[in-house]
């Protein structure tokens, strides 16, 4: 097993030069070896998650070079829940990139999403915090190039926006590991947890400015208030596929939260007391309030996901800055289910916009309409967190994990509230695109849909039905999420536990492998 644990980083690290030098012209062979590659990539991560639900904690060490001197791959239960997620939705993304044309639009779709799965699969798995910097900017560089994806000056300035906010996140990230490396004379995350808790209080000082940086960065990449002046703007206007896709990397900063401030700044270190809980649950609760309310506001189609987006990051980073086990095992739970719900939403956003523009306000035709509606309605149901799907239950374990936290009436109180507003934002949306009258310009005002056709609007008939295939998978993984609640749950559990007892993975990198 030792050997397949850097398979998900490989297959896509070859896969992508592939398409560039070899088929780079043939984009029919590029879409078979591009979803033939992801059914590989998801029967590895299944396999490798198999693995690690025994609880062991497995490490592949590069070049057979120890910890902490050569650069390592941990696998424990939440890296090995993070890889399938991200191959799951590799699968559905590219389905629809290939069926709904996307991937056509522009050049080198394929190589850049592969080289996407790779920075992103890596970011999950390294042991190593200056290889999370490597792997950030792999996965960074990657997703420029599918920002751009089809041309256009609105894409264009909202990549350059990207790029720009990041770039800041990547100094800022260069700069806290050097100061923690300036203090502790290592990367390692293991050995950096050995040695961040032998540092006396009083000399911590260096360490914990490191730590801050550290969260800001982490911050950028989640998008959580004031930091998330980026997402709108650049998930809005990205292709509906890369959007998609991108419900996964705001999880790449959440993850990297939930790792570094467990492991090496955990609640129990000295250097860590007051570093992140004391105010990560505040600018959560705001990035909460900032989406919701966006969602009610937002006069497109495309801008209101976005927001619903940073809405659902908010309470995910709720639940993460109450640093106990109980409120981590919530939000994996609930990361499982923004996942999934996000690029729903997106891709169901997509088929809207494809069909009758942008603009929630002007009704046009729009073919398969009742279809979509009913897509609609069970990503609007799950990203408001409404009864009875995955969503509901998330939040519900959101709020039972802050029973007990001191904020706690604040926390209820925004998370109740908000949702309110999610579902009259998005049921103001749904009504607006799915259910108002035509306008046939024939002087008889508003009329129905049947009216509309016997007045002569042209309804489409040329819209692709394949796309629906890999949507409708989405939302059957939301409804599995919802009836295998309780397993998934205890696996959340177990997983929080694994976090939350960091010995093992100190002992398992340090020791190395078979230890």
């Amino acid at each position: 097993m030792s050997h397949w644990i850097v398979l998900p980083i490989v297959l896509p690290a070859l896969l992508a030069p592939f398409f560039l030098m070899v088929i780079r012209h043939h984009l029919d062979l590029q879409r078979i070896f591009s979803v033939a590659g992801v059914l590989v990539l998801n029967g590895i991560t299944f396999a490798l998650l198999n693995h690690a639900m025994s609880g062991e904690v497995s490490v592949y060490e590069l070049g057979d070079w120890p910890a902490p001197f050569g650069i390592v791959l941990v696998l424990d239960r939440l890296s090995a829940l993070m890889i399938v997620l991200t191959s799951l939705l590799a699968l559905a993304v590219v389905l629809y990139a290939i069926w709904s044309g996307w991937d056509n639009r522009g050049r080198h779709f394929h190589p850049l999403l592969q080289f996407q799965i790779m920075g992103v699969s890596g970011a999950f798995m390294t042991g190593d915090a200056f290889n999370l910097f490597v792997f950030f900017e792999v996965l960074l560089i990657a997703s420029y190039g599918l920002m751009i994806h089809g041309g256009g000056g609105t894409r264009l300035r909202a990549g350059v926006q990207y790029v720009a906010y990041n770039l800041i996140g990547s100094t800022l990230f260069l700069f806290a590991l050097g100061t923690i490396y300036g203090v502790t004379g290592t990367l390692n995350m293991a050995d950096l947890a050995v040695k961040a808790a032998e540092i006396p209080t009083e000399d911590t000082a260096l360490l914990r400015i490191g730590a801050v940086l550290l969260l800001l960065v982490f911050s950028v990449k989640a998008a959580v208030l004031p930091l998330h002046f980026w997402l709108p703007a650049s998930y809005s206007n990205a292709p509906a596929p890369v959007a998609a896709f991108f419900a996964i990397m705001t999880k790449v900063g959440a993850y990297s939260i939930l790792r570094m401030f467990t492991l090496i700044f955990g609640p129990e270190t000295p250097v860590a007391q007051g570093l992140a809980g004391d105010w990560l649950v505040y600018a959560a609760l705001l990035t909460v309030a900032v989406g919701m309310i966006g969602t009610l506001g937002a006069a497109h189609v495309a801008r209101m996901t976005a927001f619903i987006t940073i809405g659902s990051t908010g309470t995910l980073m709720v639940a993460i800055s109450l640093f106990t086990p109980e409120a981590s095992a919530a939000a994996i739970y609930y990361l499982i289910h923004s996942t999934f719900a996000t690029a729903m939403m997106f891709l169901v956003a997509d088929m809207i916009i494809e069909r009758r523009g942008d603009s929630i306000s002007q009704r046009r035709p729009m073919q398969h309409g009742g279809v979509i509606a009913a897509l609609f309605f069970g990503a609007a149901v799950a990203m408001a967190g409404m009864p009875p799907l995955s969503g509901f239950i998330g939040k519900l374990l959101v709020l039972d994990a802050a029973w007990d936290a001191p904020d706690v009436v604040l926390i209820w109180s925004v998370v109740l509230i908000t949702s309110l507003i999610a579902i009259i934002g998005l049921a103001r949306a749904g009504s607006l695109v799915f259910w108002k009258a035509f306008d046939t310009g024939s002087g008889q005002g508003d009329v129905d849909e049947d009216t509309a056709r016997r007045e002569g609007v042209v309804f489409p008939t040329d819209a692709p039905r394949l796309p629906f295939v890999p949507v409708f998978g989405l939302f059957a993984v939301l409804i599995a999420l919802t009836v295998f609640a309780g397993p998934v749950m205890r696996f959340a559990e177990d997983t929080a536990d694994q976090l939350y007892t960091p010995q093992l993975y100190i002992d398992a990198v340090l020791k190395g492998p078979g230890s």
